[in-house]
């Protein structure tokens, strides 16, 4: 085990510091315990197999505050990609007990601003907690192409785009605009999911091939937006897919629940689907008309082993399950 204190007690001070000194080809997962602190970084993992734990996500806290609209020194715009607090660009990593913020402020102001920029197979978060405003966590990998310009630009451009799962359990993610967005299969298990303004909770661009794209079980959707004036999901891409399965909506939720973003997409080839949902929030009834209400028979295909398991069966429920050399 590495120790990594901000007060310089550990092994390191700087969590990259520790992450740097690791080599790529180990067959063994390294552990980094991350006392409580604060930790102006940003942060790049991109090594497999490595578990980033800290005391608890109170008090252990990673942050940044790089923005969209932010300039490198040739004058260039950073875009959403490059603004994160937090980049994974690794299988098989377990982030607990850890806060990821991107403090730059609200998108009128700054732009996208990512707290997490999650591009890896076998990715879990457990008890952590994701604090931003527009577009707070990214779950990549990126799609095909933008629609605005000729790159999304970032440090993942032009890589090979895959299926990747990633699963987030008991973890409290915050945010106003597209706040979840991106193209992982990924459960959210527990999670409470706090809209800071009106907005979108997600922005799915699940791709075509993929069986699941977002599946929500048990969350609690809160925050401060006003009454209807928060949507549960819009596609980025045709095929998004998100679902949520016995959830908690409160009273920001729309009737109509979707949106269609601006017509960009055919909602023929969407699956924004819901399951015995509860709170002032959840007025199946009047949803919109391309919306799904799940049968008992079809929301068992949502079980979370299932939606994640692909052709390793990997089960992240199984502590067993570490790396895979």
């Amino acid at each position: 085990m590495i120790i990594v204190a901000a007060d310089g007690s550990g092994d390191y001070v700087r969590i990259q510091d520790a992450l740097d000194q690791l080599e790529a080809d180990r067959t063994e997962r390294t552990v980094i315990h991350i006392k409580s602190g604060v930790y102006k970084e940003k942060l790049h993992l991109e090594k497999p197999g490595i578990s980033l734990i800290g005391e608890s996500a109170e008090t252990t806290i990673l942050t940044y505050d790089d923005y969209a609209l932010k300039r490198f020194p040739d004058g260039e715009p950073y875009h959403t990609f490059h603004s994160y607090t937090l980049l994974i660009g690794a299988d098989d990593i377990t982030v607990e007990g850890l806060s990821i913020e991107n403090t730059a402020g609200k998108g009128e102001e700054v732009g996208q601003a990512l707290a997490a920029y999650v591009d890896g197979d076998r990715v879990s978060f457990r008890d952590c907690r994701f604090l931003g405003h527009q577009d707070t966590l990214f779950t990549g990998p990126l799609p095909p192409k933008p629609r605005d310009r000729a790159t999304f630009g970032g440090p993942r451009e032009g890589l090979p785009r895959r299926l990747v799962r990633q699963f987030y359990e008991r973890c409290y993610i915050e945010g106003d605009i597209d706040f979840i967005f991106g193209s992982a299969t990924a459960v959210f298990l527990n999670c409470e999911i706090v809209s800071t303004g009106m907005g979108w909770v997600t922005a799915a661009s699940t791709p075509q091939e993929a069986a699941y794209g977002y599946v929500f079980v048990g969350c609690r959707l809160t925050g401060e937006a006003p009454a209807e004036s928060v949507g549960l999901g819009r596609p980025w891409r045709n095929y998004a897919k998100v679902a949520f399965l016995h959830c908690w909506l409160g009273e920001h939720i729309k009737r109509e629940g979707w949106d269609p973003w601006n017509d960009q997409e055919s909602v023929t080839e969407l699956v924004f689907a819901e399951y015995r949902n509860e709170g002032p929030g959840a007025v199946s009834g009047k949803r919109i008309a391309w919306s799904e209400q799940l049968t008992e028979q079809v929301a068992e295909a949502y079980d979370t082993h299932r939606v994640l398991a692909g052709e390793d069966g990997w089960n992240p429920m199984n502590a067993a399950d570490t790396f895979r050399s």
